[in-house]
């Protein structure tokens, strides 16, 4: 990411090349129709904002960088769409960038919010939602379940064959994210193995691909991967030879991650300074609002939900 300082008083977007548009769409955590859930979504956006008092929003203006590495990005970006729409005055830049971390580039002044599923005790955090953290295998990998100890086994390499976990004659093979995704850091804290995954693991960084090498591994008994809920259950939905195991014997899926019956979950989170500017809160009320929940429900679980 270029080290710039951020100008509180410039009203044109920031020019970066590690601003990303995504243009990959995900199954939502109602399970309704994307098409149906967008349009629910921005017809409950743009009523919300007609019934807003004319002061509401309009005074607010400037620059928000917002900074992540994770897959929330199409959700932060929608979010900022409709920010802005809301604010009409403000711009706000999505820096995602899997080399740098987040709260770094709050810590530094980099950006005025970070995303990220683990609070920092130097910051404030907001949460927004929820999500699951699935295991994916491959379809062909007759293993249903696993216990938490048995994959903080798996992902600290001292568990290193599936019959070792009631699973098929094979070795495993590994698949992790790079460190400084908030999936990863979350990963490894639930499970108590913070630094201890094995550096012969696979790193891939996006959940797409992480599916399509579970999918081309060979043997494809073998891969051991974690991945954001929302996009593996997408996948399972679609038919993609995957699986998502069971865990301490809780199928993964909306109403047992939102009563955290299923253990493996991560709160969607920003986070800024202890004082942060106008812009960055309003962000964070926005992202907490009718339209803002919905707009986070289209993938993960809002608050709301709770």
């Amino acid at each position: 990411m270029e080290d710039r300082r951020l100008d509180p008083n410039r009203t044109t977007p920031i020019s970066s090349p590690r601003t990303l548009r995504s243009q990959s769409s995900r199954t939502a955590a109602t399970g309704d129709p994307p098409i149906m859930r967008r349009l629910r979504t921005w017809l409950l956006l743009s009523l919300t904002l007609y019934l807003l008092p004319s002061g509401a929003w309009g005074q607010l203006a400037g620059n928000l960088v917002i900074a992540g590495s994770g897959p929330e990005q199409p959700t932060i970006e929608a979010l900022a769409r409709a920010f802005e729409k809301a604010t009409p005055r403000t711009y706000v830049d999505v820096l995602w960038d899997d080399d740098s971390p987040p709260l770094q580039s709050v810590k530094t002044g980099r950006a005025h919010l970070a995303v990220t599923g683990v609070e920092d005790h130097t910051l404030t955090a907001t949460q927004i939602g929820w999500d699951g953290i699935g295991i994916l295998v491959h379809l062909s990998n007759f293993t249903k379940e696993i216990t938490t100890q048995q994959l903080a086994g798996i992902f600290s390499g001292t568990i290193t064959d599936w019959t070792e976990v009631g699973g098929p004659e094979t070795r495993i093979l590994l698949i992790t994210r790079p460190e400084n995704q908030n999936l990863h850091e979350a990963f490894e804290s639930q499970l108590g193995i913070v630094g201890r995954i094995p550096r012969t693991a696979r790193m891939i960084a996006t959940d797409d691909m992480v599916i399509k090498t579970v999918v081309g591994t060979l043997p494809p008994l073998s891969a051991a991967a974690y991945i954001s809920l929302s996009t593996g259950s997408s996948a399972v939905a679609q038919g993609v030879a995957v699986r998502l195991l069971r865990v301490d014997t809780v199928e993964p899926d909306l109403p047992t991650v939102k009563d955290g019956r299923y253990s493996l979950r991560r709160p969607l989170l920003l986070l800024s300074t202890k004082d942060p500017n106008s812009l960055a809160a309003a962000f964070a009320n926005f992202a907490l609002s009718p339209p803002g929940q919905a707009i986070v429900g289209e993938t993960y679980i809002p608050m709301s939900s709770k």
